[in-house]
């Protein structure tokens, strides 16, 4: 096999104009991978007997592989999918392929616990093909998926793959490895359509140029010209890699020359954010011309419909992206080989990337934040400086203070109960009173390491959603203790675990490696609205660490670590313990540390200069 490997010296296309189904592709990306039966059905593009002889001799191999015509970039680079489309389409299929999974393995344990299904429900999937999904999984169709001009080609469908034999000798995972290092290039492409969509159509259009200010221009564009510029000097090294050969060797070299050498333009684009985002609502507002414009060019067809927005955010949404497609590589690779190694190398880079991306977004926002918090402080008590650069707000938001003698007659009285007010720091809680002039005056504060939380028992309906908060240390140096109530369950759960994150929640953190953590998929996108809550993109995997009777979850993401709460109607729980247990090893693959061996396979190594034989 390791010869095999060092045959696949090479590059693939795609040809999105090609005759296979949109079920085809659902089916081969849920790991229905053609076999010698399926290799020869009708509509492959040869017979068996046209195929090049293929010996079992490696070196015959290798130089049958040679043989075989590269594929040049033009029967796959005129694609006809934006890259928005491209990645909903793609993170859809994710989703039904997962559902698939599931669906299956619950079949298979024939009422097992793990299946939920009535008999009726078993006896209707039983009827209709196992791919299609559960009746309780539905998912909102886009258009896209109806379209049969905007097919979703798979490395194995081109016409070029299954007449050359291949297919035969390769296991599945070496060809689901393959289309993972398709996907990777073909988004690629798509990305930078949309990305020079919004140049030409957009930017250098000639009455935006005469609407706009150069100031706003800069702003409302940033440096996408970089980006632009970067993304095609990516996609033509990715493509020259494709047109050496007809099967992949590797594409993270080069992801991890790009992403440790070029990909700081993303950084740059992304940290404008904010600005991009105000100055674009500024225009909209002030001026009609250019709010006009706007509409013109969006009708275009030429945009497929999609919002002047969406190509704004197009370097955010791929830098994210490319990381998940590097890791997608990285879970399907050898172990222990040279392509984890420098899939490795790629994720590490881009993950850098991805952190320091949004670290430049939070902190355009967060500065400004701090500044307007600020200003709307009185302090009763000694003045606490708030703004520093340290420092950045978690929570806010009014809970109602309980005092008093806990007795009968004090709890039938609404005098019990008092509002006030809190700003949770990553470093520092303030406690306020709201004043006329939307001012709040500070009466109480102490350091976040210094809170302690604590749950009340069920005493009825006056004490529902109360919660107990001790600051062991506060701005008088002395220990203070606040009984609080909140609006409802979900409320009181999630200032409970942003006042004391390291407080013991209902399940277990994947970090612990428990391996059968609680899991759930996004089968909606979900934007955060307050800062103790978690952006969900389509397809990503959670652990539950907590979660309310009143449909909220705290969930942390397993490609990226990240925790927060979210609406639990966004998401569907992963039933089979089989996936959410391979979903956590393949997340520890991914996140795993360098070990000393690989350091020294990464000294001996020279990324970029790969040996293709």
């Amino acid at each position: 096999m390791e010869l095999l490997a060092a045959a696949f010296s090479a590059a693939c296309a795609v040809d999105h104009d090609s005759s296979t189904s949109e079920s085809d592709a659902r089916d081969s990306a849920a790991g229905h991978l053609p076999g010698s039966e399926s290799s020869s059905t009708p509509g492959n593009g040869a017979t068996p007997e046209e195929w090049p002889a293929l010996a079992d001799s490696p070196t015959t191999l290798t130089e049958a592989l040679r043989m075989i015509h590269p594929i040049p970039a033009d029967s796959w680079r005129n694609l006809r999918l934006l890259y928005q489309e491209y990645r909903d389409k793609s993170t859809l299929q994710e989703i039904e392929t997962r559902r698939q999974q599931d669906a299956e393995i619950e079949d298979n344990t024939n009422g097992s616990p793990a299946s939920e299904d009535t008999p009726e429900e078993e006896e209707e999937e039983e009827e209709e093909e196992p791919a299609s999904p559960p009746e309780r999984k539905a998912l909102p169709q886009i258009c896209l998926l109806s379209n049969p001009h905007s097919r979703f080609n798979l490395w194995q469908d081109l016409p070029e793959i299954r007449s050359s034999g291949v297919l035969e000798i390769l296991q599945p995972e070496e060809i689901k490895l393959q289309e993972a290092m398709f996907e990777l290039v073909t988004s690629e492409a798509s990305y930078y359509k949309s990305l020079n969509l919004l140049v030409s159509h957009f930017m250098e259009n000639e009455r935006m140029r005469k609407i706009l200010h150069p100031s706003e221009a800069h702003i409302l564009f940033s440096n996408v010209l970089d980006v632009l510029a970067v993304s095609e000097r990516f996609l033509l090294e990715l493509e020259h890699r494709m047109e050496e050969n007809i099967v992949i060797s590797d594409v993270c070299d080069i992801v991890y020359r790009y992403a440790a050498d070029h990909f700081s333009v993303y950084i740059t684009y992304v940290s404008n954010q904010t600005y991009q985002e105000r100055a674009y609502k500024q225009l909209l507002q002030e001026k009609a011309a250019f709010r006009e414009l706007i509409t013109q060019l969006e009708l275009d067809p030429k945009c497929k419909g999609l919002p002047f927005s969406s190509f704004l955010i197009l370097p955010f949404q791929r830098i994210t992206r490319l990381k998940l497609l590097v890791q997608n590589i990285l879970k399907r690779v050898e172990e222990r080989s040279e392509r984890e190694c420098t899939a490795l190398d790629a994720h590490k880079e881009l993950e850098m990337v991805v952190k320091a991306c949004n670290e430049g977004v939070r902190k355009m926002s967060r500065t400004e934040q701090m500044i307007c918090i600020q200003k709307k402080m009185e302090f009763k008590i000694k003045s606490v400086p708030i703004i520093s650069h340290s420092r950045w707000l978690l929570k806010q938001g009014e809970l109602q203070q309980m005092s008093g003698p806990k007795t009968s007659r004090t709890l039938r009285t609404k005098k019990l109960f008092h509002e006030i007010y809190l700003f949770l720091f990553n470093d520092l809680l303030v406690i306020c009173r709201q004043i006329p002039g939307d001012k709040y005056q500070v009466f109480d504060s102490a350091p976040r390491g210094l809170l302690r939380v604590e749950e009340l028992e069920d005493q009825g309906q006056t004490l529902a959603n109360v919660f107990i908060l001790r600051l062991l240390e506060n701005a008088d140096d002395r220990e203070a203790t606040y009984m609080l109530k909140a609006s409802s369950q979900s409320e009181m759960k999630r200032w409970m675990t942003s006042l004391a994150p390291n407080r013991r929640t209902k399940f277990v953190s994947f970090t612990s490696r428990l391996l059968d953590c609680p899991q759930v998929q996004c089968v909606h996108p979900y934007v955060a609205q307050q800062p103790d809550e978690l952006t969900l993109e389509l397809a990503d995997i959670l652990n539950i660490l907590d979660k309310t009777d009143d449909g909220w979850i705290f969930g942390e993401r397993l490609h990226d670590q990240e925790r927060g709460w979210f609406p639990s109607s966004m998401t569907e729980e992963i039933l089979n313990p089989k996936i959410r247990s391979q979903n956590l090893k393949e997340c520890f693959r991914v996140h795993k540390m360098d070990d000393p061996q690989r350091s020294q396979n990464k000294d001996r190594r020279k990324l970029g200069s790969r040996n293709r034989q």
